[in-house]
C-alpha cells in the first residue's frame, strides 16, 4: 500500500508542476488601445446624492434651471406641479437622470386620472409617472412605462404619498441627413432601485393618438416635467451627461511586403 501511494504521490506532483508551467507560460493579452485615465467623479455621500459632475436641476431651493419653474409651488424642499409643464433651459443628449416624487397621499380618480405626471427624455420619450398602486389602467401606460410602446417590467410602486425614485439612462437617437434613424434611442429605468426597463429600444416618438415614429431632432434636447391636473411633487433632481471613454486603437499590422505608407 506504501507504494501505491507513493507513485499516486508522485503522479500528482508531476500533474501539479505542469498545471504551474502552464500558467507561467501564458501571455497576457493587450488590445493594444490606449486609453486616456478616466476622470475622478465623487459619488455622493448617500445613495440618490449628486455626484460631483451632476447638473443640479432642484435643490429643493430653486427651479430657476427650468423654463416656468416659477410657476410650481415650492415649499420645505418640495415642488409641486401647478400651472404647467417644465423644461429644462439646457439641452441633453445621453444622459443619467435622477429624481424622486410623490404621488398624492389622497387618492382621488382612477386609472389614468391617478397621480399622472411625466418624464420627457428630449422634449418626446416619456418615462411615465402614476399612481399605480392597486390601480388599474393599461400597462404600457402605468407608472415606469415608456408610454404606449412597453410596461414596465414589475410594478415597483410605493403606497400613494410615500416618496419614490427614478433613475434612468438614455442612449440619444441618431440621424442621418435624409432624417431616417441611423441608430435608435434606448432607456433603462430603475423604480425604487427596481429595474423595470433594461436598455429598451425606443420605437419613437410616445404619442397617446397616434403610432411610435420618430421625428428628426438635435443631438441635444431639454427635458421636461409634465403638469397633467395632479399635484405630484418632486425633490433631488440630477442629471449627468454621459460621455464615452475612447481609445487610440493600435494600426493595422502592415502584410509582408507592404512598404510603410502604401
Amino acid at each position: 500500500m506504501s507504494v501505491r501511494r507513493n507513485v499516486f504521490a508522485a503522479v500528482g506532483v508531476a500533474l501539479v508542476g505542469v498545471g504551474v508551467g502552464s500558467v507561467l507560460a501564458q501571455r497576457e493579452y493587450k488590445s493594444g488601445i490606449v486609453w486616456p485615465e478616466p476622470k475622478l467623479v465623487t459619488p455622493g455621500d448617500k445613495p440618490g446624492d449628486p455626484p460631483s459632475d451632476a447638473i443640479v436641476l432642484f435643490d429643493g431651493k430653486s427651479l430657476d434651471k427650468l423654463q416656468n419653474g416659477d410657476k410650481w409651488l415650492i415649499a420645505d424642499g418640495v415642488a409641486t406641479v401647478r400651472g404647467s409643464d417644465i423644461v429644462t433651459k439646457d439641452k441633453f443628449g445621453d444622459c443619467q437622470l435622477h429624481l424622486e416624487f410623490a404621488t398624492p397621499a389622497e387618492v382621488k380618480g382612477t386609472g389614468q386620472g391617478r397621480g399622472n405626471s411625466g418624464v420627457f427624455l428630449m422634449n418626446r420619450y416619456e418615462v411615465q409617472i402614476l399612481d399605480s398602486f392597486d390601480n388599474k389602467t393599461y400597462f404600457d401606460g402605468q407608472c415606469g412605462s415608456l408610454y404606449k410602446q412597453t410596461p414596465p417590467m414589475v410594478n415597483a410602486c410605493r403606497k400613494p404619498g410615500e416618496w419614490q425614485t427614478y433613475d434612468i439612462t438614455f442612449t440619444a437617437p441618431k440621424f442621418g441627413d435624409d432624417g431616417q434613424v441611423t441608430k435608435p434611442g434606448y432607456a433603462t429605468v430603475f423604480h425604487n432601485g427596481v429595474c423595470v426597463q433594461n436598455h429598451f429600444e425606443l420605437q419613437g416618438n410616445t404619442n397617446y393618438d397616434k403610432p411610435a415614429a420618430y421625428e428628426k431632432h438635435a443631438a441635444k434636447e431639454p427635458i421636461r416635467l409634465q403638469n397633467h391636473g395632479n399635484p405630484i411633487q418632486f425633490r433631488n433632481i440630477w442629471i449627468r451627461e454621459i460621455v464615452p471613454l475612447v481609445g487610440t486603437k493600435p494600426e493595422p499590422k502592415k502584410e509582408n511586403g507592404e512598404k510603410k505608407g502604401e
